[in-house]
């Protein structure tokens, strides 16, 4: 045991010198170390240990009666099922009268990730389709598409029409590791059917994105703006291939840009805001933040059915307290970290480079009116930046100062528990990876040495990279 826990150790060093060497800088926090190397990813008090099926909506310890009883009612929120106006309930309805799911767990199934439809299912449940024509808003952000604004709503409430539906045809491309071993990827190409309100017209722009896991925003949000900023290196002035940048997107409340965090391009600033724009986007609901209905020019049944319920559909006062549930979202704690092939995989890890944008390691700030989340240390794996993935992954569609190649590192806390909760192992922004190996497999860009270094590795080293990403 002695000799094993020595190996170890100098293995650790061997690595973090290699790590230095290939930066050509002083050694950072990203390098291997032990002190990444903890059940804690949430930090404190915002880490659960629980690997259920409801690992990902569990809340913060120790929550005083106030917060609890906001928590439970925001879970209510979340899980609320929208219906037409008018109702018996009109704090709860408005639904419509276009769009995607009815509620917000209809996509975040008990606050966990989407994915594409199965070949048994005709409706995309929880994946949505992005629109765009080519050009800015006033504020930056994509222009929507004239008749279908920015999203394609595939549902409408009893007398709209839904704007189409969407049919995903898979092909596989097969390839092969070093050693020998073959692998099969799947491209999606994708076929917009029943448009009910027109052709999209030659300059359509489209982005598919699932719904991902929403616990952590939280802590994400209180990171220093400085600390992200710091990792960004747009001219690759280190001369790593890694250029992170950040994205700057409108903040409605604010009136200004700030710095983009939350999204797959990093397009929104804060979470109130995320959760403002998916009640209007996917649900249909107006709120402060979105006082409009999701409805486009000739959508005439849309239009005429916005003159009843209550505006905004979705009061201030529901809005900040699903806005307090989902930050209270505590993270799961990573699992087995004394395993021999977790703790190898790990290293393999940094040797690979991921950990370059798969930032293990942040300290929060002090800007959380939740003093759990403030000068916390936490272990991500993102650094909420933009980095170009390469011609494989690009949507062509702009999205603030995001470019169609470019999308946000997303955090792999949690992400080897998306089976349990989720059911399924669908990875990237689209879902097409089926596994986390194929997820590696289709980075390029930026990634690409990664990439490689993965493919190089003897299938035990694979297996035990796999199985570390799996413990967080």
């Amino acid at each position: 045991m002695k000799l094993k826990r020595l190996f170890l150790i100098l293995w650790a060093v061997f690595t973090a010198l290699m790590v230095l060497v290939v930066q050509g800088g002083g050694l950072s926090q990203d390098a291997f170390s032990p002190k990444n190397r903890t059940e804690l990813s949430g930090g404190a008090a915002a880490t659960v240990r629980k690997a259920t099926k409801t690992a990902f909506a569990q809340p913060i310890k120790n929550l005083d009666r106030q917060r609890r009883r906001i928590f439970v009612f925001g879970d209510h929120l979340f899980n609320t099922q929208w219906v037409q106006a008018p109702s018996s309930v009109a704090t709860l309805d408005g639904l419509g009268p276009l769009f995607n799911r009815n509620s917000c767990a209809g996509c975040h199934i008990r606050d966990g990730r989407g994915r594409p439809p199965l070949p048994h299912e005709d409706r995309m449940l929880s994946k949505l389709i992005r629109l765009s024509i080519p050009g800015q808003t006033e504020e930056g952000g994509p222009q929507p598409h004239p008749l279908y604004g920015g999203q394609l709503q595939e549902q409408g409430i009893l007398g709209v029409a839904p704007e189409g539906h969407t049919q995903i045809t898979w092909t596989e491309e097969p390839g092969t590791f070093a050693d020998g071993q073959s692998f099969s990827v799947r491209s999606p190409s994708y076929a917009f059917q029943d448009l009910a309100y027109g052709p999209f017209g030659d300059e359509v722009l489209f982005s598919p994105r699932v719904a991902p896991a929403v616990f952590g925003w939280g802590l994400l949000e209180n990171v220093p703006q400085a600390d992200i900023l710091q990792r960004a290196d747009p001219e690759d002035q280190d001369g790593d291939g890694i250029s992170g940048r950040p994205n700057y997107v409108w903040d409605i409340a604010q009136q200004t840009k700030q710095l983009g965090r939350l999204g797959w391009k990093a397009n929104q600033p804060n979470l109130k805001q995320q959760i403002a724009g998916a009640f209007n986007g996917d649900i249909g609901l107006t709120t402060s933040l979105f006082p409009d209905p999701s409805c486009n020019q000739g959508q005439a049944d849309c239009l005429k059915e916005t003159q009843f319920g209550e505006q905004p559909e979705v009061s201030d006062e529901f809005l900040e307290k699903i806005t307090i549930y989902m930050r209270l979202l505590a993270v799961p704690a990573r699992r087995n970290i004394e395993g021999a092939s977790e703790q190898h995989g790990e290293q393999l890890f940094y040797q690979a480079q991921c950990a370059s944008c798969h930032t293990p390691r942040m300290v929060t700030g002090k800007a959380s009116e939740h003093p759990e989340f403030n000068n916390q240390v936490i272990h991500p794996y993102t650094d909420l930046l933009l980095h170009d993935m390469g011609p494989g992954l690009v949507d062509h569609r702009p999205d603030f100062e995001a470019e169609g190649q470019e999308w946000r590192t997303p955090p792999l806390w949690g992400i080897g528990l998306v089976d349990t909760v989720n059911k399924h192992t669908f990875y990237l922004h689209d879902g097409r990876a089926r596994n986390l190996m194929e997820a590696i497999l289709w980075h390029e860009g930026e990634a690409q040495q990664s990439k490689e270094a993965v493919a190089q590795m003897p299938a035990a080293d694979r297996t035990d990279l796999i199985t570390f990403l799996n413990s967080l």
